[in-house]
């Protein structure tokens, strides 16, 4: 049976997003290792393996893009619902969507992994853009099609200077607020209602 979740018993939802190549699957392999050490019930959802297993009928326009974003949050709703910690790692192009995806996903927090379209082209994990810049390939995100850097992220690593421990660090102290502010938050409701009850 369906049952609807308040934000206060809802498992956290870190989002990480950036350029292909930025850091977002590192960071996300070791940020659920960490918490895995602290006895979590966590969740990794990577977005290239959304992809190959539940999104092979998707291309690269927009509207695949969004699909497949859309398909990764339905997961990440029906875990994070039943108390389990997400962590997303997916280059998600599109604010208004990432929007979409804070108001469902409540509590959420956006993590910017920040590297300048130079570093993850010397990178290129994939050869990705290598291919792009060889014109095998269109729609790369950063080069032909566009990425929208989050105006306003919770966390934002810089991982053309920063360690990976020293972003891992960034993330794990974000979720301790955010966990710590849902504390005050929901001892606040259940005072209002207690005293509503009286």
């Amino acid at each position: 049976m369906h049952r609807e979740t308040d934000a206060s018993h809802r498992g956290l939802t870190i989002w990480l997003t950036g350029l292909p190549s930025a850091g977002k699957s590192t960071l996300g392999r070791n940020v659920v290792q960490r918490l895995l050490d602290d006895g979590e019930a966590v969740e990794l959802l990577d977005g290239d393996l959304i992809r190959a297993k539940i999104g092979k009928n998707l291309g690269f326009s927009r509207e695949d893009r969004e699909d497949n974003l859309r398909r990764i949050s339905f997961v990440a709703d029906l875990l994070s619902r039943n108390g389990i910690t997400v962590v997303v790692a997916a280059i998600s192009p599109y604010r208004d969507l990432r929007r979409e995806f804070r108001d469902q996903l409540d509590p959420f927090l956006e993590v910017f992994v920040n590297a300048p379209l130079a570093v993850c082209e010397q990178r290129d994990v994939k050869g990705l853009y290598r291919r792009c810049r060889n014109h095998e390939i269109t729609g790369m995100t950063g080069i032909d099609d566009i990425y929208e850097p989050p105006p306003s992220p919770e966390v934002e690593c810089r991982t053309d200077v920063e360690t990976v421990d020293e972003s891992v660090a960034k993330i794990l102290t974000a979720i301790r607020l955010r966990r710590k502010r849902n504390l005050v938050e929901a001892k606040a409701a259940y005072r209002t209602r207690a005293v509503a009850k009286d």
